[in-house]
Order: C-alpha cells, then structure tokens, then sequence
C-alpha cells in the first residue's frame, strides 16, 4: 500500500497491476482487518502516475480511518451480500445484459480460455466479477507470459469486459443511500477505470 517511485514505465506498470490488486481484495468480500490496516497507514499522494488519482485515493484511505472494520464489514454486507438477490450485482453481464449468466459471461470464458486461464472451481461467484476480472488484469500486467501480458492484450481486454460497465457500476454504488466506504471505492475505481481507458486510447 505504500507510494510506488514513479522513475520508470516499469514503475508505472508496478503501480497499475498493484492498484488493480487493491480494487479484487476490495470487491471480492469484506477487506480483512490486515488489509484494512495497511489501507489506513498509506500515504495519500497518488498511487500511479498522474495526479487525478490523488484526490479520490485520499478520500478512499480517509474513509477507511473513519470506519472501524465491523462498520466496513456491515456495509459490504449490506450492499453486496445477503441471501438472494443483493443490493447491487457486481457481475458484468447484469450491466451489459440485465441478466446473470447471459451471453457476454460466455464471451468472456472464451477469451479467458485464449489467454490461458480457467476458473478456479473452489470460487463461487462467475467470472465476471469485478474482482476476478481486476485479477486479471493484474495478471496482464505483471504476469510473466509475455504472450499475454502485455499492453495490446490489456487494452483489448480492458474495452471489451471492463470499460462498457464499470462506471455504471461505480455511479450505482456512489447512488446508494448505504455506501459510505464503498462509495469512496467507488468513486476512486472510476477514476482510476477513467485513466486506464485514456491510457489504452493514447496506443491507437
């Protein structure tokens, strides 16, 4: 959690696959109180190049120091969890389909299939949750396969199962009257899905 040395392209590489790390531990269940900790202690200057990021990370750690972890659990909870339907789906063929298990979930095991990877059958949720798909793109970032991990590979992946409905999910969260950490998440994976994309736009 600490501030990465922005010296170097592979610096700014480090700091992207360990933002996108952050972001899978905060959407895949309640952050456990060691993360939760470490999120408290971060420095606020930004954690990738580029000073838009600043402001919404120093929110997300003030948020985070506001809260003790029952709260944060509570409002995962809350949000997220429960038995049936949640408050809000996390699931990327809710916002492209309006369904679960629809079309653009095949569509992405096809392509997660031509990258190489497989669905870890001790996970419950479907691959498109957007904590599984921030692994991977961290992944695709720091993975060792060159073949895969690499920017063209990121950016395709990024515009076809991330880019249509992240911000439609953030602008959810940010929307609900229960989300008060999570809105901060929110808020600052928008902004960070907002420099990825312009990033990603800059290599055409």
């Amino acid at each position: 959690m600490n501030p990465i040395p922005q010296s170097s392209a592979l610096d700014e590489e480090t700091a992207r696959a360990e933002i996108y790390g952050v972001l899978a531990q905060l959407f895949y269940s309640a952050p456990e109180p060691q993360f939760l900790e470490a999120l408290r202690v971060a420095a606020t200057e930004a954690p990738a190049a580029g000073g838009f990021l600043e402001e919404p990370w120093r929110e997300l750690v003030a948020s985070a120091r506001a809260l003790d972890d029952a709260a944060i659990a509570r409002e995962y909870d809350a949000l997220f969890g429960g038995v049936g339907k949640p408050e809000i789906y996390l699931f990327g063929s809710h916002y492209l389909s309006g369904f679960l298990n629809e079309r653009p979930l095949v569509r992405l095991r096809s392509d997660l299939a031509a990258l190489g990877l497989v669905r870890d059958e001790g996970m419950s949720d479907t691959e498109d949750h957007i904590a599984y798909l921030s692994e991977v793109m961290r992944y695709l970032i720091a993975g060792d396969d060159v073949a895969v991990a690499n920017l063209a590979r990121q950016a395709e992946f990024f515009a076809t199962h991330l880019q249509p409905w992240v911000a439609r999910l953030c602008e959810t969260i940010q929307g609900h009257p229960k989300a008060r950490f999570y809105a901060a998440v929110a808020a600052f994976t928008a902004a960070f899905a907002g420099v990825e994309a312009q990033g990603f736009d800059m290599l055409d």
